[in-house]
């Protein structure tokens, strides 16, 4: 099936100018590390997956802190600036280009993290095949983290258009929102202002909520799956995080 959105056009330097400045090294990944960290019962020397890591911000801190870090992403530009950012860390990360629908190991990582809403970029019959994907390249007893957005916060903050980035050399982002109700998609499309000229694109996410995503979860053969909130509490309704720890049986 092809594509719901150009992912090479959404996921470029554009989307760096606004969300990654050049040079931060120390940014919201140290928080984002300890969560997992702690959910996911890290230690050092753990094989880890971050899958759709980005620009390698987790990536780069669970590295230095000991683990032994693949990141797998399908865009160059996040890739190049990951791999610049892990020298200037003075960390080690295996940054792979690849696509998260044909992930090519089996039975080698001890945890998977997939942050900052990286999956359901799919139609659904993909998007389960995806967890199927990493639970083949778990190893027995491996463990997963997804950090998606909490389906009951964004529909209480749900506006349909809004500045998502502004800058004060005049550079900005918006985005104006449509929500599917019959497919629980969100569609977007982006208008960026940059060095006077403005161009458009569009994207496409899934939205779940944490008892469809435990059944997907099950059925792709995860053993347990338990939900937490960014602060690593039991979930709730008014948790802005979704983030959900799943196990494959010993």
């Amino acid at each position: 099936m092809a594509d719901l959105f150009d992912a090479s056009g959404m996921y470029d330097e554009d989307y760096l100018h606004f969300f990654a400045r050049p040079g931060d090294v120390t940014g919201p990944g140290e928080a984002a590390a300890d969560l997992t960290w702690r959910l996911l019962d890290l230690r050092p020397g753990m094989r880890v997956l971050d899958l759709a890591c980005g620009h390698g911000e987790l990536a780069r801190h669970l590295a230095a802190r000991g683990c032994r870090v693949t990141g797998l992403d399908s865009s160059a530009v996040f890739l190049d600036r990951a791999r610049a950012d892990a020298a200037a860390a003075g960390v080690e990360v295996e940054y792979v280009a690849g696509d998260m629908r044909r992930l090519p190991w089996t039975a080698h990582f001890d945890r998977v993290v997939n942050w900052s809403t990286a999956f359901g970029y799919f139609d659904d019959t993909t998007n389960r095949a995806v967890l199927a994907g990493i639970a083949v390249a778990l190893r027995p007893g491996g463990r997963l983290a997804m950090d998606l957005d909490n389906l009951t916060a964004f529909l209480a903050a749900y506006s349909p258009s809004r500045v998502v980035a502004a800058r004060d050399d005049g550079d900005m982002l918006a985005d104006r929102y449509h929500l599917d109700a019959l497919t629980g998609r969100l569609e977007a499309e982006r208008t960026v202002v940059r060095d006077g000229r403005a161009r458009r694109t569009a994207f496409v996410k899934r939205l779940f909520g944490y008892p469809e995503l435990r059944d997907w979860l099950l059925a792709a053969g995860f053993a347990t799956v338990s939900g937490y909130g960014e602060d690593g509490r039991p979930l709730a309704a008014d948790h802005r995080r979704m983030i959900a720890v799943a196990s494959l049986p010993s």
